[in-house]
Protein backbone atom coordinates (compact mmCIF):
# COMPACT_ATOMS: atom_id res chain seq x y z
CA UNK A 1 0.00 0.00 0.00
CA UNK A 2 1.21 3.33 -0.84
CA UNK A 3 2.28 5.99 1.84
CA UNK A 4 -0.16 9.30 2.43
CA UNK A 5 2.94 11.09 1.40
CA UNK A 6 3.06 9.05 -1.82
CA UNK A 7 -0.91 9.60 -2.34
CA UNK A 8 -0.45 12.70 -1.89
CA UNK A 9 2.24 13.50 -4.44
CA UNK A 10 0.36 11.59 -7.17
CA UNK A 11 -2.74 13.56 -6.53
CA UNK A 12 -0.79 16.54 -6.79
CA UNK A 13 0.99 15.74 -9.79
CA UNK A 14 -2.41 14.90 -11.37
CA UNK A 15 -4.06 18.01 -10.70
CA UNK A 16 -0.64 20.09 -11.92
CA UNK A 17 -1.01 18.08 -15.24
CA UNK A 18 -4.92 18.89 -15.76
CA UNK A 19 -4.19 22.52 -15.23
CA UNK A 20 -0.84 22.76 -17.50
CA UNK A 21 -3.00 23.59 -20.68
CA UNK A 22 -4.95 26.61 -18.85
CA UNK A 23 -1.64 28.03 -16.99
CA UNK A 24 0.19 27.98 -20.33
CA UNK A 25 -2.75 29.77 -21.86
CA UNK A 26 -2.67 32.34 -19.09
CA UNK A 27 0.91 33.03 -18.83
CA UNK A 28 1.64 33.37 -22.39
CA UNK A 29 -1.89 35.21 -22.74
CA UNK A 30 -0.19 37.85 -19.67
CA UNK A 31 3.46 38.00 -21.99
CA UNK A 32 0.98 39.00 -25.10
CA UNK A 33 -0.59 42.09 -23.64
CA UNK A 34 0.05 44.86 -25.75
CA UNK A 35 2.20 47.25 -23.31
CA UNK A 36 0.05 48.32 -20.38
CA UNK A 37 -3.43 48.95 -22.60
CA UNK A 38 -6.66 48.45 -20.13
CA UNK A 39 -9.07 47.66 -23.24
CA UNK A 40 -12.05 48.17 -20.17
CA UNK A 41 -11.05 51.98 -19.94
CA UNK A 42 -10.02 52.66 -23.61
CA UNK A 43 -11.14 51.93 -26.95
CA UNK A 44 -9.46 48.98 -28.31
CA UNK A 45 -9.72 46.84 -31.69
CA UNK A 46 -7.89 43.52 -32.83
CA UNK A 47 -6.29 43.08 -36.31
CA UNK A 48 -5.80 39.52 -36.91
CA UNK A 49 -4.20 37.76 -40.08
CA UNK A 50 -4.62 34.33 -41.27
CA UNK A 51 -2.31 31.90 -43.89
CA UNK A 52 0.52 33.27 -42.84
CA UNK A 53 3.38 33.98 -42.38
CA UNK A 54 2.32 35.80 -45.54
CA UNK A 55 5.24 36.60 -48.60
CA UNK A 56 4.70 40.28 -47.26
CA UNK A 57 4.61 39.93 -43.44
CA UNK A 58 7.92 41.34 -42.61
CA UNK A 59 6.64 44.96 -44.30
CA UNK A 60 3.68 44.36 -42.41
CA UNK A 61 5.43 43.79 -38.66
CA UNK A 62 7.97 46.25 -40.31
CA UNK A 63 4.42 49.42 -40.00
CA UNK A 64 3.08 47.78 -36.93
CA UNK A 65 6.19 47.98 -35.16
CA UNK A 66 6.48 52.31 -36.51
CA UNK A 67 2.67 52.47 -35.35
CA UNK A 68 3.28 50.82 -32.05
CA UNK A 69 0.18 48.06 -32.51
CA UNK A 70 -0.30 44.84 -31.77
CA UNK A 71 -1.62 41.54 -34.23
CA UNK A 72 -2.41 38.31 -33.65
CA UNK A 73 -1.19 36.25 -36.32
CA UNK A 74 -3.45 32.65 -37.30
CA UNK A 75 -0.15 30.52 -38.86
CA UNK A 76 -0.29 27.89 -41.16
CA UNK A 77 2.06 25.09 -40.25
CA UNK A 78 3.08 24.82 -43.99
CA UNK A 79 4.11 28.61 -44.01
CA UNK A 80 6.00 28.85 -40.80
CA UNK A 81 7.62 25.51 -42.24
CA UNK A 82 8.82 27.88 -45.42
CA UNK A 83 9.28 31.52 -43.73
CA UNK A 84 10.45 30.45 -40.61
CA UNK A 85 12.04 33.73 -39.88
CA UNK A 86 8.81 35.66 -40.14
CA UNK A 87 7.07 33.59 -37.86
CA UNK A 88 10.52 34.15 -35.26
CA UNK A 89 10.14 38.24 -35.87
CA UNK A 90 6.20 37.85 -35.28
CA UNK A 91 6.65 36.33 -31.66
CA UNK A 92 9.78 38.30 -31.20
CA UNK A 93 8.36 41.69 -31.57
CA UNK A 94 5.14 40.40 -28.71
CA UNK A 95 2.28 39.69 -31.47
CA UNK A 96 0.15 36.67 -30.32
CA UNK A 97 0.73 33.43 -32.49
CA UNK A 98 -2.60 31.07 -33.14
CA UNK A 99 -2.66 28.16 -35.13
CA UNK A 100 -4.60 27.86 -38.02
CA UNK A 101 -3.66 24.75 -38.99
CA UNK A 102 -1.14 22.86 -41.52
CA UNK A 103 -2.50 23.17 -44.55
CA UNK A 104 -6.02 24.99 -44.69
CA UNK A 105 -8.09 21.82 -44.00
CA UNK A 106 -12.14 21.82 -44.09
CA UNK A 107 -11.38 20.31 -40.28
CA UNK A 108 -15.05 18.89 -39.99
CA UNK A 109 -14.30 17.06 -42.91
CA UNK A 110 -11.41 14.71 -41.25
CA UNK A 111 -10.79 12.28 -38.56
CA UNK A 112 -10.25 13.26 -35.34
CA UNK A 113 -6.88 12.16 -35.56
CA UNK A 114 -6.66 13.88 -38.54
CA UNK A 115 -7.55 17.31 -36.96
CA UNK A 116 -5.10 16.61 -34.36
CA UNK A 117 -2.49 15.93 -36.56
CA UNK A 118 -3.06 19.26 -38.53
CA UNK A 119 -3.12 21.14 -35.18
CA UNK A 120 -0.16 19.24 -33.75
CA UNK A 121 2.06 20.16 -36.72
CA UNK A 122 1.62 23.38 -36.60
CA UNK A 123 2.12 23.54 -32.87
CA UNK A 124 5.58 21.79 -32.95
CA UNK A 125 6.72 23.79 -36.03
CA UNK A 126 5.82 27.20 -34.84
CA UNK A 127 7.70 25.99 -31.18
CA UNK A 128 10.42 24.92 -33.23
CA UNK A 129 10.32 28.76 -35.10
CA UNK A 130 9.42 30.88 -32.75
CA UNK A 131 10.08 28.90 -28.95
CA UNK A 132 6.69 29.22 -27.82
CA UNK A 133 3.88 27.46 -29.01
CA UNK A 134 0.51 28.57 -30.61
CA UNK A 135 -2.09 30.09 -27.94
CA UNK A 136 -5.65 30.07 -29.37
CA UNK A 137 -7.13 28.16 -32.72
CA UNK A 138 -9.01 29.87 -35.72
CA UNK A 139 -9.87 26.58 -37.67
CA UNK A 140 -9.82 27.59 -41.44
CA UNK A 141 -13.18 29.14 -43.23
CA UNK A 142 -14.44 29.54 -39.77
CA UNK A 143 -15.53 26.04 -40.04
CA UNK A 144 -17.07 24.63 -36.06
CA UNK A 145 -18.58 21.85 -34.91
CA UNK A 146 -18.41 19.73 -31.60
CA UNK A 147 -15.56 17.51 -32.34
CA UNK A 148 -13.12 20.50 -33.90
CA UNK A 149 -14.47 22.09 -30.09
CA UNK A 150 -13.98 19.34 -28.29
CA UNK A 151 -9.95 18.90 -29.64
CA UNK A 152 -9.12 22.54 -28.98
CA UNK A 153 -10.35 21.77 -25.56
CA UNK A 154 -7.91 18.87 -24.94
CA UNK A 155 -4.87 20.31 -27.00
CA UNK A 156 -5.70 23.65 -24.09
CA UNK A 157 -6.68 26.24 -26.88
CA UNK A 158 -9.50 28.65 -26.94
CA UNK A 159 -11.16 28.80 -30.42
CA UNK A 160 -11.45 32.94 -31.72
CA UNK A 161 -13.56 33.78 -34.60
CA UNK A 162 -14.09 37.18 -35.99
CA UNK A 163 -17.03 39.94 -36.04
CA UNK A 164 -15.68 41.96 -39.00
CA UNK A 165 -13.97 41.21 -42.61
CA UNK A 166 -11.80 42.83 -44.78
CA UNK A 167 -12.84 41.21 -47.77
CA UNK A 168 -8.86 41.97 -48.61
CA UNK A 169 -8.61 38.32 -50.61
CA UNK A 170 -11.21 38.68 -52.69
CA UNK A 171 -10.82 42.17 -53.71
CA UNK A 172 -7.45 43.00 -53.73
CA UNK A 173 -7.98 46.82 -53.75
CA UNK A 174 -6.59 49.30 -51.41
CA UNK A 175 -9.73 51.44 -51.18
CA UNK A 176 -11.75 48.64 -50.55
CA UNK A 177 -10.08 46.89 -47.96
CA UNK A 178 -9.43 50.20 -46.16
CA UNK A 179 -13.43 50.87 -46.47
CA UNK A 180 -14.63 47.42 -45.44
CA UNK A 181 -12.17 47.69 -42.41
CA UNK A 182 -13.54 51.12 -41.30
CA UNK A 183 -17.50 49.80 -41.85
CA UNK A 184 -16.55 46.82 -39.61
CA UNK A 185 -14.57 48.75 -37.12
CA UNK A 186 -16.32 48.79 -33.46
CA UNK A 187 -15.31 48.52 -30.09
CA UNK A 188 -13.66 44.74 -29.60
CA UNK A 189 -14.03 44.02 -33.04
CA UNK A 190 -11.87 41.12 -34.46
CA UNK A 191 -11.13 41.65 -38.30
CA UNK A 192 -10.12 39.00 -40.59
CA UNK A 193 -7.04 40.08 -42.90
CA UNK A 194 -4.34 37.86 -44.67
CA UNK A 195 -0.81 39.00 -44.78
CA UNK A 196 -0.33 37.65 -47.98
CA UNK A 197 -2.27 39.79 -49.70
CA UNK A 198 0.01 42.80 -50.91
CA UNK A 199 -2.80 45.83 -51.05
CA UNK A 200 -3.61 44.88 -47.09
CA UNK A 201 0.04 45.93 -46.41
CA UNK A 202 0.40 48.70 -48.62
CA UNK A 203 -2.96 50.50 -47.22
CA UNK A 204 -1.99 49.59 -43.40
CA UNK A 205 -0.24 52.71 -42.40
CA UNK A 206 -3.24 54.46 -43.58
CA UNK A 207 -5.17 52.18 -42.08
CA UNK A 208 -3.70 52.41 -38.65
CA UNK A 209 -3.88 55.88 -38.94
CA UNK A 210 -7.19 56.26 -39.59
CA UNK A 211 -8.06 53.77 -36.70
CA UNK A 212 -5.45 55.89 -34.01
CA UNK A 213 -7.67 58.99 -35.26
CA UNK A 214 -10.92 57.45 -34.40
CA UNK A 215 -9.42 56.45 -30.58
CA UNK A 216 -8.63 52.97 -31.08
CA UNK A 217 -5.48 50.88 -29.78
CA UNK A 218 -4.71 48.39 -32.12
CA UNK A 219 -3.92 45.74 -29.90
CA UNK A 220 -3.82 41.35 -29.92
CA UNK A 221 -7.00 39.67 -29.23
CA UNK A 222 -5.74 38.29 -25.86
CA UNK A 223 -6.28 41.86 -24.40
CA UNK A 224 -9.58 42.57 -25.87
CA UNK A 225 -12.68 42.98 -23.13
CA UNK A 226 -13.86 39.67 -22.42
CA UNK A 227 -10.53 37.73 -23.79
CA UNK A 228 -8.78 38.26 -20.80
CA UNK A 229 -10.34 34.91 -18.95
CA UNK A 230 -10.96 32.65 -22.01
CA UNK A 231 -10.88 28.59 -21.05
CA UNK A 232 -9.81 25.78 -23.71
CA UNK A 233 -12.37 25.43 -25.97
CA UNK A 234 -14.35 28.96 -24.91
CA UNK A 235 -15.45 30.46 -28.41
CA UNK A 236 -14.45 34.36 -28.81
CA UNK A 237 -15.85 36.74 -30.00
CA UNK A 238 -19.12 35.49 -28.09
CA UNK A 239 -22.24 34.41 -30.48
CA UNK A 240 -19.31 34.10 -33.56
CA UNK A 241 -20.26 30.29 -33.81
CA UNK A 242 -23.56 30.49 -34.74
CA UNK A 243 -22.42 32.96 -38.21
CA UNK A 244 -21.38 31.93 -41.51
CA UNK A 245 -18.52 33.16 -41.78
CA UNK A 246 -17.05 30.89 -44.83
CA UNK A 247 -18.32 33.73 -46.87
CA UNK A 248 -15.43 36.44 -45.37
CA UNK A 249 -12.62 33.67 -45.43
CA UNK A 250 -11.05 32.70 -49.19
CA UNK A 251 -12.28 29.72 -50.46
CA UNK A 252 -9.04 27.94 -50.59
CA UNK A 253 -5.11 28.93 -48.94
CA UNK A 254 -2.92 30.62 -51.07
Amino acid sequence: MKSPARLLLAASCAAALLSAPTAAWSADKKADKTNSVDCTKVKCIALTFDDGPGRYADKLLDTLKKYKSKATFFLEGQYVKSRPAFAKRMADEGHELGNHSYTHAHLRELSDDRIREELTRTQDIAKQATGKAPTMLRPPYGELDDRVQAIATEMGMPIVLWNGGSRDWATRNEKAIYDEVLKNAKRDGVILMHDWVEQTVKVMPKLLTTLQKQGYHVVSVSSLRGAGDLQPGDIYPVGTEDENLAAESPAEAP
